[in-house]
């Protein structure tokens, strides 16, 4: 039996370990069940929520291609002749009522980072809101909103280019605050022995949203017409605040359903980590080390996250001649991966600190690693194995698979070094990861103007040692415990 009472004292002295204080002494092993608890109804409504989420994020992706009246993508067709055709060209026929836009190549890229451009805006504002007035609302209605707006694509789709990039700009806006939202309530919802399994369930949802709309949107357009994706995805958002409003709530005080049980475990296990100042401790912050290796590495994952998501496709396409959009099940298979690999880290990541004694930043740094260093090597490797479409789409799945362990390293370390100021570190460190979803796609277009495999590798080496940069900075600077400012005693001035 470990020392309970040595880990309580650890917390209220100085930063004198790496092991987040345990739970509350000889309560420690006796947690709140998980069946039909309020915390875990929380993860699972939350994971629908970022299935919702990214469901109306990737839809138009693939509706665009509906969208677009086929001879103007002809005119600008970059494809490479090194490697053989593998995609069938013959076209079956399907439902065509859906209305025909004469957009290029350039006008659909600015359709779909315009979403960036508006996403890029709330995160700050939207942890620092959600530390003032809980996430349950800012959550709900950063869903909703985007849910709404998507409902008027096709209006704004019929009004114009502009339009239609100002209602993305604006989804942007709506999806901006979600994760610091949520990052806040589970600084009061997740114990810290089950932080990785309720992030990791809750944040997944991201995964199988993409997994399962990819497919489903071609399917829509298919037998009816976009329109369709778009008024499906946006009714099924509406449908989910309904549920979130009803059942959820912002602190295990204020649930109604929540037994007495599981609020003192969850209460007792946070007592020493939160701070009761509501004002927010911003140059402390911005000083702290730790959270600038939470930012590096958070840069340099998504840096290789948005080179998958937006360019292999196009890769495969251009260089492969393989259609990935011919085949909506070979688009969703590395977030199927992915989806699985954080459910599984997530219950891994605790074990190892629950049982076997891992202190939190050993468990940080090992999975970040391995989540970093591996998505690095496969896209590297997919860049290196020739026409090889079949290689191409396994080094694709493994890379993308292999960070999902990132969902249990430095993407939740925040709520280890700040549980209380958890939404306000995610929206600073999600506005400079989402930097690399707007400026990626461009400097590899720049860099690819031949279209030639050479050129491609170039892109992937450079994703790839970023991603090990981040890894390596990460693993240097992060810290596993509640930093001296973001607790009481300290007012703000920490060091």
């Amino acid at each position: 039996m470990r020392a309970p009472l040595r880990a309580q004292t650890l917390n209220d002295g100085e930063e004198s370990t790496d092991s987040t204080p345990l739970l509350q002494g000889p309560r420690q092993a006796e947690a709140a069940p998980v069946c039909c608890s309020a915390r875990y109804n929380l993860a699972i409504l939350a994971f629908f929520g970022f299935f919702v989420l990214y469901a109306l994020r990737v839809n138009l992706s693939v509706a665009l291609v509906d969208m677009v009246d086929s001879n103007t993508t002809l005119a600008d067709n970059r494809t490479s002749k090194e490697c053989a055709e593998h995609s069938a060209p013959v076209k079956v026929p399907h439902s065509q009522t859906g209305k025909k836009y004469q957009w290029d190549a350039e006008t659909q890229g600015w359709i779909l980072g315009s979403f960036f451009y508006g996403y890029i805006v709330t995160q700050i504002p939207g942890g620092y809101l959600a530390s003032r007035v809980g996430g349950k609302l800012l959550l709900g209605l950063g869903i909703l909103g985007t849910a709404v707006f998507t409902l008027f694509t096709p209006l704004a789709a019929d009004l114009g280019v502009g339009a239609l990039i100002v209602l993305r700009a604006l989804e942007g806006l709506g999806e901006g605050v979600t994760f610091p939202a949520m990052h806040a309530m589970w600084s009061s919802w997740a114990p810290p022995l089950e932080r990785s399994k309720l992030l990791s369930i809750s944040y997944a949802g991201a995964q199988l949203g993409t997994v399962i709309s990819l497919p489903l949107s071609g399917i829509i357009c298919y037998y009816m017409n976009w329109t369709y994706v778009f008024y499906f995805f946006g009714i099924v958002g509406i449908f989910w605040f309904i549920l979130w409003i009803w059942i959820v709530s912002d602190t295990p005080e204020t649930h109604k359903t929540i037994s007495n049980y599981e609020k003192e475990y969850i209460l007792s296990s946070l007592k020493n980590q939160l701070s009761s100042q509501k004002s927010v401790p911003w140059l402390p912050i911005l000083k702290s080390l730790p959270l600038w290796a939470i930012v590096v590495a958070h840069f340099s994952y998504n840096w290789t996250f948005y080179t998958l998501l937006t360019l292999l496709p196009t890769y495969m396409k251009e260089i492969l001649r393989f259609n990935v959009q011919e085949n909506g099940f070979l688009s969703a298979v590395p977030y199927f991966g992915c989806w699985l690999c954080m459910i599984l880290s997530g219950q891994a990541a605790d074990t190892l600190r629950a049982k076997w004694n891992f202190s939190t930043i050993c468990v940080r740094r090992i999975f970040s690693l391995i989540g970093m260093i591996g998505p690095a090597a496969f896209l590297v490797a997919a860049g290196f194995i020739g026409c090889d479409y079949s290689l191409a789409v396994a080094f694709l799945t493994i890379s993308t698979t292999l960070g999902g362990f990132c969902s249990s390293g430095f993407s939740i370390n925040h709520l280890d070094i700040a549980p209380s100021y958890a939404g306000v570190l995610l929206g600073i460190t999600n506005t400079f990861a989402t930097i690399p979803g707007m400026i990626g796609p461009v400097i590899a277009k720049s860099l690819t103007p031949n279209n030639t495999i050479r050129e491609w590798q170039i892109v992937f080496c450079i994703a790839a040692a970023i991603n090990v940069f981040g890894a390596i900075f990460f693993t240097l600077f992060a810290k596993g415990e509640v930093q001296n400012w973001a607790l009481d005693n300290h007012h703000g001035h920490g060091h």
